[in-house]
């Protein structure tokens, strides 16, 4: 699948620190040590509808660890998913009498749009679950065939307790892992299974519902596993880094983590990062609630993407924020007074500036201490001015590689 355009980088004299980030299994903030190439995956979107500004938040997160290890010297090999087949996509398509390969590329391409817009680096690898179906089968059939795994009328099943580090992820208690799989497109009130905590690996075919010859009979791909199949196919077992919006922790990352130990004997990612909701209205941000912000739409009302890309970045990406409608007035106002201050003839030395961003997004990607060290830069040079002519270009550099905001 088709990625979308990448933003140009201006290098940035010198290289910048290694990345430490709040890895969620150990609750502590560690520091990666990626060889010369970094490996990052990053759980994409189920296109039934546009993305939203939890999506752009995850995805913008992503970008700083992205641009930070870029920035250290490092190749990235990022991989990200879609899920161009699931059962909220088929309700969907059913729903608005839409085809659902149709709706999955209209919202693919709305999404690769916002991304390019948002100045987001694309994945080395994006990937489909459907072009994947093979992939995703095969890793089914290694789970069964290591005993790990089950069938219950057609459909297969992996046995959490075969999984003898399950909660490794997500340190919850067996009550609240039973509450989140209810509440996250889990099933665990089917009869019959060994454990009510046991997933889908592969759904047998049902009628009218697309499905797959695969070895284990024709069907589709459950939930967790099709990021699990494309990591290790793009990736290889224990990379770098693995993550996504914090509702994902638990079932999805945890049941993933599970299936590559399974199959592999070993973790799928050395840490796992994991980023704060958005809510609106008091409740979190989300396609079920319907309380969502449109990049898309904001986009279409003039929006400039880099304002967009500010507001967010005013976040520090593990704390839950609101988003309300100072947001933007805010952001607005940011650009602005750093683009005045970038277009003077001088300004104060920006040397200090580079290192104070390179060292704040090097700390587990504390991005408001970032717009911090730019935001007092850009206050001395419009209230005093400066000597240093090549000042403001190397702050426009900075804030376009490390940030991603053009000025």
């Amino acid at each position: 699948m088709r990625s979308w355009s990448a933003p140009d980088i201006v290098p940035l004299p010198g290289t910048g620190g290694p990345l430490r980030v709040h890895d969620t299994a150990t609750g502590r903030i560690r520091t990666t040590t990626p060889g010369s190439t970094a490996g990052m995956y990053a759980c994409g979107i189920t296109p039934y509808d546009a993305a939203h500004l939890g999506h752009a938040f995850t995805y913008l997160t992503f970008d700083l660890a992205n641009r930070v290890w870029r920035d250290a010297g490092h190749e990235v090999n990022y991989v990200q998913n879609t899920t161009d087949i699931d059962d909220p996509l088929l309700e969907r398509a059913e729903a608005t009498g839409v085809d659902w390969r149709d709706l999955a590329h209209r919202e693919i391409d709305v999404f690769r749009e916002d991304m390019a817009a948002l100045s987001v680096i694309p994945p080395t690898s994006y990937v489909g679950v459907v072009e994947s179906v093979d992939l995703i089968s095969e890793l089914a059939v290694r789970i069964r065939e290591t005993g790990a795994a089950y069938e219950l009328d057609g459909d297969l099943y992996f046995s959490a307790a075969a999984a003898p580090k399950f909660g490794e992820i997500s340190n919850l208690s067996r009550e609240e892992m039973l509450d989140l799989f209810g509440q996250r497109g889990g099933d665990p009130q089917r009869t019959d299974k060994k454990d009510p905590l046991d997933w889908l690996l592969w759904r047998a075919e049902r009628p009218g519902e697309p499905a797959w010859d695969s070895p284990l009979g024709r069907g589709r791909p459950g939930w967790h596993i099709e990021c699990s199949a494309i990591a290790l196919d793009r990736l290889g077992p224990s990379f770098d880094l693995n993550g996504g919006g914090n509702d994902l922790v638990f079932p999805h990352h945890e049941m993933g983590a599970a299936e590559t130990r399974c199959a592999t004997g070993g973790p799928n990612a050395h840490n796992h990062l994991h980023v704060g909701m958005v809510g609106l209205n008091g409740e979190k941000m989300s396609k079920s609630l319907g309380n969502l912000v449109f990049v898309s739409k904001l986009r279409q009302q003039g929006v400039d993407p880099a304002v967009i890309r500010l507001a967010m970045l005013s976040h520090h990406y593990r704390s839950p924020w609101e988003w309300t409608d100072a947001e933007l007035p805010a952001a607005d106002e940011r650009a602005r007074r750093w683009r005045a201050a970038t277009a003077l003839g001088s300004g104060p030395d920006a040397a200090p500036v580079l290192a104070a961003v390179r060292a704040a997004l090097a700390e587990d990607l504390d991005s408001p201490a970032a717009l911090a060290v730019v935001d007092a830069w850009a206050g001395v040079a419009l209230a005093e001015g400066g000597g240093d002519t090549e000042a403001p270009g190397l702050i426009r550099a900075t804030v376009d590689t490390l940030l991603g905001v053009k000025l």
